[in-house]
């Protein structure tokens, strides 16, 4: 049976990944220091799947912790997820973040290389993109980032295709993903943002519940079907079953490559405001606000490049993902616990 190792894989993206990876035959061992989430995620995959998955509790910056991990397993490939991801946190406090997400990882391809394990599917981000001129954004657009957390993710896809100019033998596949939400159709896995969230739908979730007074809408003076801004969403299922055919893919194909994963649709934010009061029922408030410094009109993928390659494509719509998001945040009033 082939064994992937999932860093960060008591994570929102990491549990839906590590439960699917389970569900498509493959072993899973799941690495996380628990900073972002807990030990109940893990009876939560087994009561999905019908497997506990190993876990060590680790930090990627702990290089005798990781050496253990390999020395314990035969590990076939790391799907890596571990690592900071607020923006603005990466802005207050930069140093946190590049010594965690940069020095942890070179510990982690240090650890891979000299236990001979040469395959890699790395998290990464559209942030990497920047400002981009146009849309759909295709994987060959220039990069550039705009603040400490893009810059963590673009310094990695750099060493790592470093890595593979130097070594033939690895292989490694950069997913650039666009807005992950939902849940899991269970109810048991789902986004337990610590604190007031910065994403939109967990956001949307609190105003839902009633544990935030409104939604706060920023800008409604852009140049797009309604004046808020657009964004690719991508269930964290359909993710999910990325980063399956990406581990697919890398397990037979050598080098470095980059590939977008959303479903190459835009949503505006009052449009996925409009599609959480169906899921939940009843109207939600909002307020416009001024625009944000650095927020941009428009983004969303050019998805072709995964299906040609990887032969996948988002299943789930706008309606899907509330739906979901919904029936977690019901299910679960108090996180996972």
């Amino acid at each position: 049976m082939t064994t992937i190792l999932v860093t960060g894989g008591t994570g929102y993206i990491g549990s839906h990944t590590a439960a699917a990876l389970i569900q498509s035959g493959y072993e899973v061992v799941i690495l996380d220091n628990l900073y972002n989430s807990n030990e109940h995620v893990l009876e939560r995959i087994q009561t999905i799947t019908g497997v506990l998955p190993k876990f060590y509790q680790c930090d990627i910056l702990d290089k005798a912790g990781l050496k253990k991990i390999f020395d314990e397993n035969k590990i076939d490939a790391v799907i890596h997820f571990a690592g900071y991801k607020a923006v603005g946190e990466s802005c207050e406090i930069p140093l946190t973040y590049y010594e965690n997400n940069i020095s942890g990882s070179i510990n982690l391809y240090e650890a891979m290389n000299d236990a001979g394990v040469k395959t890699l599917v790395f998290s990464s981000s559209a942030t990497v993109y920047g400002a981009p001129k146009s849309v759909p954004i295709r994987e060959d657009f220039p990069t550039h980032t705009t603040n400490p957390y893009g810059s963590t993710k673009l310094m990695n896809e750099m060493i790592l295709a470093d890595v593979c100019a130097s070594d033939p033998e690895w292989s490694v596949l950069l997913l650039r993903y666009f807005n992950p939400i939902g849940a899991h159709q269970s109810g048991l896995l789902g986004e337990v943002p610590n604190g007031i969230p910065n994403n939109l739908v967990p956001y949307i979730a609190r105003v839902a519940n009633g544990t935030l007074e409104f939604l706060r809408v920023w800008g409604n003076d852009y140049p797009t079907v309604d004046g808020t801004g657009v964004r690719d969403y991508i269930h964290v299922c359909d993710l999910a079953d990325g980063h399956i055919a990406a581990v697919k893919y890398a397990l037979e194909h050598k080098g470095a490559d980059y590939i977008n994963l959303g479903t190459g649709n835009g949503y505006s934010v009052l449009q996925v405001l409009h599609a959480y009061e169906k899921a939940c029922g009843k109207e939600l408030p909002y307020k416009i606000m001024e625009r944000r410094p650095g927020d941009i009109a428009t983004c969303y993928a050019d998805t072709e490049k995964a299906f040609k390659l990887l032969g996948w494509k988002a299943k789930y719509n706008i309606d899907d993902m509330c739906r979901d998001s919904w029936n977690f945040t019901v299910k679960n009033p108090d996180g996972i616990v």
